[in-house]
């Protein structure tokens, strides 16, 4: 039999050390070393599997499984992949449980579902379901914190699906140290990814996160697993936008849009519809842009205020594009655009609360902070993206054509767009400015 030993783990790379250290000696985290108990001794190995040649593999090796909302299966890659495991993250309340507990309803009727909680009761669940309006008969329901009967009974169920809310809570008797351990996280994560592979279940997790708004426990874990999803909620807003972090079978980028009602919730087919402020037309200091999130382009209002600066240290606020990068364009706006601003403070703002990680928000956010400090607003019905490089250059930027073919379904009938971004052939109901140098866009943007 095993002896027992101890061991220091670290929660953020998951590193091992002998003694206790106030900073971990491979990713330098301090303060990161925990205690666990790992066992040592001779390990029975089993003989594995052979290797298979690829040709070999079935016919359905492209099947996925609808969820029921759309716009989850498009964050997914296109639906559930049998024997995939995903891991989802998010703020306590943002509406996990509620989001898998309709997620595991909606599922065909073919695959029996396993919905395992640790958290709640039974009586819970049912009157969460009962208040969704869930009444699947292929759903079974389980409160436990074992992992080792919750994979028993999904196996003995046939279960094809399996929910375990959440993966904090879950802990395994082989690991002597309590739940949301490091250990714990590690071994189970690593049985429940072993139970989907050599079954062919789909298992969704739902996991706590840090006040950092990572999840919690090593990042081992989020290697692991074949699909990380994080929830991004504005307190100001009843939207939900589930993004993919890591997606080994599709984007790792891509974006669902949610609207928390009564019932649940609902996706929303049109994002961009809820990303544009449409009731004041005509004001200055707004550009509307087209974000592309994931697979598809996204409309999205970039707002900027040019003010008087109070202090001797002009500020540079931006947010939902990258701060530094800001200061950055502001520089180029003096250089080669003409419009000085050492004594204004210059604020930007992205409509929605969504975070733009690429560079084709540069353009417009330039374009949106000269006409708030030239009090001019754009052109009507005007969109615009492209990257701007440092000599005053137009950059253009990936899937040009879409995003313009989107700004034209929106109703837009101007462009502002790279020289390069223009396309070959004409789109109807739309003209497409392409421009070279920062000034010409100026120029053209502000009436």
């Amino acid at each position: 039999m095993a002896r027992a030993k101890t061991a220091y783990v670290c929660a953020e790379c998951g590193a091992h050390a002998v003694k206790w250290q106030g900073q971990c000696p491979d990713c330098d985290a301090w303060n990161s070393l925990t205690q666990t108990t790992v066992a040592s001794g001779s390990v029975e190995r089993t003989k594995g599997p052979a290797p298979m040649a690829i040709g070999s593999m079935n016919a359905d090796s492209g099947l996925r499984y609808p969820t029921g909302f759309s716009e989850f299966d498009r964050v997914l890659g296109g639906g559930v992949v049998p024997g995939s495991v995903i891991l989802l993250g998010g703020d306590p309340g943002v509406g996990k449980s509620t989001l898998l507990q309709q997620v595991a309803a909606q599922l065909p009727e073919a695959l029996k579902t396993c919905y395992a909680t640790g958290e709640e009761s039974l009586r819970q669940v049912a009157q969460r379901a009962e208040r969704l309006g869930l009444n699947s008969p292929t759903l079974g329901l389980l409160s436990d914190t074992s992992l080792d009967n919750i994979l028993q009974q999904a196996q003995a169920m046939q279960s094809r699906a399996l929910v375990i809310d959440s993966i904090q809570t879950m802990a395994t008797a082989e690991v002597p140290s309590a739940p949301g351990s490091v250990s714990q996280l590690r071994e189970c994560v690593g049985r429940i990814v072993n139970f989907a592979k050599r079954n062919e279940v789909s298992v969704f997790l739902i996991g706590h996160v840090t006040k950092e708004g990572a999840i919690a426990g090593p990042r081992v874990v989020e290697h692991m697993v074949d699909t990380v999803l994080y929830f991004e909620t504005d307190p100001g807003s009843r939207y939900t936008i589930v993004r993919a972090v890591k997606n080994r079978f599709g984007a790792s980028s891509e974006m669902g849009v949610f609207a928390m009602l009564e019932t649940g919730f609902r996706e929303v087919t049109n994002p961009s519809a809820i990303f544009l402020s449409r009731e004041d037309s005509g004001g200055s200091g707004s550009v509307i842009t087209t974000a592309w999130e994931g697979s598809r382009p996204l409309l999205v209002e970039i707002q900027a205020l040019v003010a008087d600066a109070n202090s001797n240290y002009p500020k540079r606020l931006a947010q939902g594009i990258d701060q530094n990068r800001l200061s950055l364009l502001v520089a180029v706006l003096q250089r080669h655009g003409g419009i000085a601003l050492p004594s204004e403070d210059v604020f930007v703002n992205v409509v929605g609360g969504l975070r733009i990680g690429e560079t084709s928000a540069d353009l417009p956010a330039l374009l949106a902070i000269a006409s708030s400090f030239r009090d001019r607003p754009c052109r009507e019905k005007l969109v615009s993206f492209g990257e701007l490089g440092l000599a005053g250059e137009v950059r253009p930027v990936r899937f040009g054509t879409e995003r313009i073919q989107e700004a034209r379904k929106q109703g837009f009938t101007t462009a502002i767009v790279p020289a390069a971004n223009v396309p070959r052939n004409r789109i109807d109901g739309i003209k497409v400015i392409g421009v070279r140098k920062l000034e010409e866009a100026l120029s053209e943007a502000l009436n």
